[in-house]
């Protein structure tokens, strides 16, 4: 990875020069969902371990989505998250005070609109006046509306049906809805279960990153497990992308799914943790923009002001 961290070499030039940074915390709370990349850190015990010899406990907390969890975020409730790439715009809308730690590498195969294998529904045109559902405030909020401005169409032109991804997932299987917006794992299974036909995935319209999100408060206060945090996602990333079969175990028995399924997804994705780019920042404040002009953000918002960086972290001179 062209740009993956580095954070402790300068941690260690810190140390060097007899500068201190803040104490470390007797403990984080690190929110996860059963199908996001935490998983497989909660589960392999790597972080834990690696905490637990600097006097470190680390609390786990699950969220059943990404706009759940960074709410938690913006209370005060955890210190660290994972979100898909809509979520912490949204948050960042409602003035929460948190920031991009790292990327992992554009994933869009692992999003798409989906119709049932026998529907009469090729293209995105092929959508007008169809009830198409989705997940409000999600990363496939941001592929419809890509999607739908591609084709030259508007949000006007369907009928968009909000569903969390169970209740939508009934709704795909009994006919109740036309065409759903969903991502992995749900997409695999899916497409698996049922032989759903994609009519569009994420490629060549959004990048769909994944994000490490934290609050401000917790990574000024303490950088340096903010900084492990990472360090041990890139150790996690290479052992996943190396040992993809070991992985689906794990996340199948996480989210109770059938191994295949997460065999699917896995192949569509690589794991990583990246530092933040000026490009990836000018990606998310596309969507951002994106949002904002469609009325689904209530204010515009810089999202580089969400920026941080070890480099701006004052230490104490002797």
């Amino acid at each position: 990875m062209a740009h993956k961290l580095r954070f402790g070499s300068l941690l260690l030039l810190l140390g060097l020069s007899g500068n201190a940074l803040a104490t470390q915390p007797q403990q984080i709370t690190i929110g996860y969902q059963k199908s996001n990349i935490f998983t497989l850190l909660k589960s392999r015990g790597t972080l834990d371990d690696a905490l637990e010899k600097e006097g470190i406990k680390v609390r786990w907390v699950e969220f059943p989505a990404g706009p759940q969890m960074l709410e938690g975020l913006n209370v005060g409730s955890i210190d660290l998250a994972s979100t898909g790439d809509v979520p912490p715009v949204f948050a960042q809308a409602a003035r929460a005070d948190l920031v991009y730690l790292a990327y992992a590498p554009a994933h869009p195969k692992t999003e798409a609109i989906v119709v049932p294998k026998d529907s009469t529904i090729k293209t995105i045109q092929d959508l007008k006046g169809k009830r198409v559902a989705l997940n409000k405030g999600s990363d496939v909020h941001y592929l419809l509306a890509a999607a739908l401005e591609k084709a030259g169409l508007s949000y006007k032109d369907i009928k968009s049906v909000y569903l969390p991804p169970a209740d939508a997932r009934a709704a795909f299987q009994r006919g109740a809805i036309d065409a759903w917006a969903t991502w992995d794992p749900f997409l695999s299974e899916v497409e698996i279960n049922t032989g759903a036909r994609q009519i569009t995935n994420g490629e060549g319209l959004v990048p769909h990153y994944t994000f490490y999100l934290a609050s401000r408060k917790f990574v000024d206060t303490y950088p340096q497990t903010a900084e492990k945090v990472i360090q041990e996602l890139v150790v996690l990333s290479d052992w996943a992308n190396r040992h993809p079969d070991e992985a689906a175990n794990i996340l199948a028995n996480a989210t109770k799914l059938d191994k295949a399924i997460w065999q699917r997804t896995l192949a569509r994705f690589t794991y990583g943790a990246e530092r933040m780019t000026p490009t990836v920042f000018n990606q998310q404040q596309v969507l951002a923009d994106t949002f904002t002009r469609l009325r689904l953000l209530p204010v515009k918002i810089n999202v580089r002001s969400a920026s941080w960086s070890l480099d701006n972290i004052p230490v104490n001179t002797p």
